[in-house]
Parts: C-alpha cells; sequence; structure tokens
C-alpha cells in the first residue's frame, strides 16, 4: 500500500535525499523508463510528494518525462554527470577492449556487471557473431545477486556474512521470481564458483541459456564487478567452459591492473542494502 509521508516541518536535507532515492529509483527502469504509480509505489512516498520531486528532478535535467507515455527516464544532465565520472569510476571504459576481445575469440556475448546494493545491474552487452544466440540479460536489467553467472561471480567473491546479509534481503523475491535459485542452491553454486575458479548458471533461468562469469576485484580483493559469457547449452559443455574461463581471467587481470591506477570505488562508505520495489525481471546471462 501506498505509505502517505507528510512533508510539513521536511528540511532541505530530506528532501534531497528523498530525491536522489527517486533518481536512483527511476534508473533501475532502464530503457522502459518508470511510471508514476510504480514509483510512488516503490519509493514508499505519497503521490504529491513523488510528484513534487520528480518535477524537481526535471527541472534541473537530471529527468526526461516521455510526453506520450508519461514515463520517467534519466535525463540529459545524469549522463552528463555520469560521462564525467568515469575518468574516476570507469569499470565500463577499462573493459570495453576486453569485451570485445572475448566476443571476438569465444563469438558469444559477453556482459559486464556490477554490484548495486543488494542487485547486480549489467552495463553491457557485447554481442557475438554465433548465429544462434541466447536472448539473455541487456544493459540496464538487474537481478538479485547470485541470479546469473556474473552475478553469482560477484556474489561469490564477497565476505560469507555478507552474502548471508544479502540473501536474506533478496529471499522472498527469489522464491517468487527464480524458483530454481533459492538461497540454499545459490550457496551450494557459490560453493561450486570458489572450488572450480569460476561462476556458472547450467541453465537455472532458461533451459537452454546457460552462462559462465568470473569476478574482477579491486587491489584489496574485494568485487568491482564481472565478466560473463552466455551461450546455448551445447557450447558450454565441461571442456569448453574451462577455456571460456581461461578467456576470461587473462581478461580480467588486465582490467584488474588498470583499475589499480583509478581512485578506488572500494573506499567510498558501503552503500546500504536495497529494500526497494524491483522492476520487470529478464533473464540474466
Amino acid at each position: 500500500m501506498e505509505q502517505k509521508v507528510s512533508t510539513t516541518g521536511m528540511s532541505g536535507s530530506q528532501s534531497v535525499d528523498r530525491a536522489l532515492g527517486l533518481l536512483s529509483l527511476v534508473s533501475y527502469f532502464g530503457d522502459q523508463g518508470g511510471a508514476l504509480g510504480d514509483i510512488v509505489e516503490q519509493s514508499g512516498l505519497n503521490k504529491p510528494t513523488t510528484r513534487r520531486l520528480l518535477l524537481a528532478l526535471i527541472r534541473s535535467g537530471l529527468l526526461e518525462q516521455d510526453p506520450l507515455t508519461r514515463r520517467y527516464y534519466l535525463g540529459q544532465e545524469a549522463y552528463v554527470l555520469g560521462t564525467l565520472a568515469t575518468r574516476r569510476y570507469g569499470l565500463l571504459q577499462i573493459s570495453r577492449d576486453s569485451l570485445s576481445v572475448l566476443s571476438a575469440k569465444t563469438q558469444d556475448t559477453s556482459f559486464l556487471s556490477i554490484q548495486r546494493d543488494n542487485y547486480a545491474v549489467c552495463l553491457h552487452r557485447e554481442e557475438g557473431t554465433y548465429p544462434i544466440r541466447t536472448h539473455a540479460l541487456q544493459a540496464g536489467y538487474r537481478h538479485p545477486l547470485g541470479v546469473g553467472a556474473g552475478s553469482l561471480a560477484i556474489l561469490a567473491a564477497m565476505d560469507d556474512d555478507e552474502i548471508e546479509a544479502i540473501l536474506a534481503m533478496n529471499e522472498s523475491e527469489l522464491l517468487a521470481e527464480f524458483p530454481h535459485l533459492s538461497p540454499p542452491q545459490i550457496r551450494a553454486d557459490i560453493a561450486a564458483a570458489r572450488a572450480q575458479g569460476f561462476a556458472l548458471n547450467p541453465g537455472r533461468i532458461l533451459a537452454n541459456s546457460w552462462g559462465i562469469g568470473l569476478a574482477i576485484r579491486f587491489p584489496d580483493a574485494r568485487p568491482a564487478g564481472a565478466l560473463s559469457i552466455a551461450a546455448i547449452d551445447s557450447r558450454m559443455q565441461p571442456a569448453r567452459q574451462v577455456e571460456l574461463a581461461a578467456l576470461m581471467k587473462i581478461e580480467a587481470k588486465k582490467i584488474e591492473a588498470r583499475l589499480a591506477h583509478l581512485q578506488p570505488l572500494h573506499d567510498r562508505p558501503k552503500r546500504p542494502v536495497n529494500r526497494g520495489g524491483r522492476p520487470e525481471q529478464s533473464p540474466l546471462a
């Protein structure tokens, strides 16, 4: 139900916090945009407050509203700020060459994902040339950590207490949306990923869509993100899994070397685990 939030006596810092929370929430909807009703429901704010803050973000250029669908999207100013930030937090920028190499050598589609709260978000999809492709993961899609190979690789690279906290937060969504990926199954997949040196999604989301993932780490060993490759099941036999993992390890080391020269993301305070709602789900590599 919609939570009525009084704005009487709301401080300036409260308004800023809530506006930035809405900006982050709209970004989760990606290319599909966010409808006002969904934003109200998932933010926990009442409709008048939500509309007022969204209009302020539109005036600043951080959001835009489609005049026909009335859905909200990230605006031009958000793009400019993101572009300026890439010199400091440029994981995608420094990973593009490696993604191109992986897709060229394997002919399969490769992906770059990062953690955002208790979710994994796909930053980029690099198409392969193999004529049969899986319909897995597009840029901007997000899923609970542990769902999909790249997402699983990120989760497996975390400390056990972090893993348990994230699984507890995501449990209801996992049980509702991903029946083959309960917390016990994800724990088993994490153990397998740590043992074999790479994460594997053996068609747990789409039966014929398999994925293999490998974490990218900061110098302090915390996960910065993950590379993953998706292919049809016939192209993911055990021998080829080892081959793909070896290729990804080479590229991950290149990315990690470049990351070491950037202002480290891992020095920032950790963000709280997200407790908000969730936009439309999609298959993950």
